[in-house]
């Protein structure tokens, strides 16, 4: 992603610490499964006189997003003022938050920053930034999918995780003579600072329980993670369907598709242990139900999640459950937008449904959806290196993937773009078998360090194909 990277900047707020925490505003709307049950326990880490005769907060609902509409901060109170934000406030328990807005074609020019306060600890954080430019992770124009008038502005989500309290501020940052209006360039206007998006809220994400891993979503007498389900534990057609999709590989609801031990045939990897989205327990319910796929796969987009780099590889699962969340209810995508995901131990997870051998459609590299698929290492890597472990993922994953499709991962190929800020569309790219995300779309992701390990993953994935 281009722009600042999700970071933390470590600036004073014992001033901020004092100030009473607001309970949850009666503003904020939740989508979840569950009804939210009263509670009226005194937020951690502060003064119980402080929260005296204020609305109680209310239980945790777990697989849940918050929405907290953001208000003017300073004097100017207008539509698109400078700076927006929410004071700090006692909330239900979240992982990981974001910054919406109405319009996905409008840009946020500015700086979102965020603290939040450990459900643990009751201690807070100092501020961090969310990455604003989030555009170039999107369905291809004037698809369906972007097309559906469900799509949201975004930033990038960042995983803090389980927090009870939160303060975010978001600030415009100043316009060039040519984005002012015409009372700015006669001195007459008070602002020179571009307008914010309308519409903001901030997001805060629940994961919730699901995955086999986490001692959820088993189903009883079910001890193996590649063992066999009966059709019944699904629970919904969709998540019959889901599982469905890689019978070819593993028993009917398997948590895990096992890895081959040797090529299957000549240049094409022996198949990595890929955890699929019933082994990080996916809602399937959230999604679209209908699985959409291209014509082939011809090339592999490496992305950062730009999450932040502060989950230990245990909780991956719900990072991923939570950013599934957040792209869909949040942004308002069909389904997760990657195919895969690897964490910085080096697991593979199933993305986007419709089956990991198949070329399903994804949403994460505009104008380069097609004929691509998309995988995205949890973290931010714009300073912080990546581990040799999710290096090795990657080119485990790619040498199977692209061999099935006759691709060399250290050859070119042309994909022709479906429109961006770097190529126009309809014309043909010449790109790396394994390109990054910045390869199709002006952009920093997957960030500098891992975009340099590249090299290493394809040189890597061509030996694993028998190149």
């Amino acid at each position: 992603m281009r722009g600042f990277l999700a970071s933390s900047i470590g600036v004073t707020c014992a001033a901020a610490l004092a100030l009473p925490l607001a309970p949850p505003a009666s503003a904020a709307t939740t989508t979840g499964s569950a009804t939210p049950s009263a509670s009226s326990t005194p937020a951690r880490g502060t003064d119980p006189a402080s929260v005296r005769g204020a609305a109680p907060a209310e239980a945790s609902v777990p697989g849940s997003t918050q929405s907290l509409p953001l208000a003017p901060l300073g004097r100017d109170r207008a539509p698109g003022a400078a700076q927006q934000g929410v004071t700090p406030r006692e909330v239900r328990p979240f992982s990981l938050v974001g910054v919406v807005w109405d319009d996905p074609a409008a840009e946020l020019h500015g700086q979102v920053q965020v603290r939040t306060r450990a459900t643990a600890t009751g201690s807070w954080s100092d501020w961090q930034e969310l990455e604003t430019h989030n555009a170039d992770h999107a369905a291809d124009p004037g698809t369906p999918e972007s097309t559906s008038g469900r799509v949201r502005g975004a930033t990038a989500p960042l995983w803090v995780g389980e927090s009870d309290g939160v303060e975010v501020r978001v600030r415009a940052e100043s316009a060039p003579g040519a984005a002012r209006t015409a009372s700015e360039a006669t001195g007459s206007a008070r602002h020179t600072a571009f307008p914010l998006p309308g519409g903001m809220r901030l997001e805060l994400v629940d994961p919730g329980d699901g995955a086999p891993s986490e001692g959820a979503g088993s189903a009883p007498g079910n001890g193996s993670r590649t063992g066999a389900l009966a059709p019944q534990a699904a629970g919904s057609a969709e998540a019959a369907a889901a599982w469905a999709a890689n019978a070819d590989l593993a028993p009917f609801g398997a948590a895990e598709i096992p890895a081959e031990r040797q090529r299957a045939k000549p240049y094409t990897g022996p198949r990595p242990s890929i955890t699929t989205r019933r082994g990080w327990g996916a809602d399937e319910k959230l999604r679209e139900k209908k699985f959409v796929y291209t014509k082939k796969v011809k090339a592999a987009f490496v992305h950062h999640s730009a999450t932040g780099n502060n989950y230990r590889c245990s909780q991956a699962p719900s990072v991923i459950r939570s950013i599934y969340r957040y792209h869909v209810n949040s942004m308002g995508w069909r389904d997760l937008g990657y195919n895969f995901l690897i964490d910085k131990c080096g697991k593979i997870y199933e993305g986007r449904a419709g089956g990991v051998s198949k070329a399903v459609l994804g949403a994460h590299t505009y104008g380069f959806n097609s004929n691509s698929m998309g995988i995205a290492v949890l973290g931010t890597y714009s300073s912080k290196k990546p581990s040799s472990a999710a290096v090795k993922a990657i080119a485990r994953l790619t040498a199977w993937k692209l061999g099935l499709y006759g691709m060399n991962p250290r050859g070119k190929t042309y994909l022709k773009s479906g429109g961006g800020n770097l190529h126009r569309k309809g014309k043909n790219v010449r790109l790396n078998v394994i390109s990054g995300h910045r390869d199709g779309f002006a952009t920093s992701c997957p960030g500098k360090k891992l975009y340099g390990k590249l090299g290493t993953a394809r040189s890597t994935a061509a030996k694993y194909q028998g190149r």
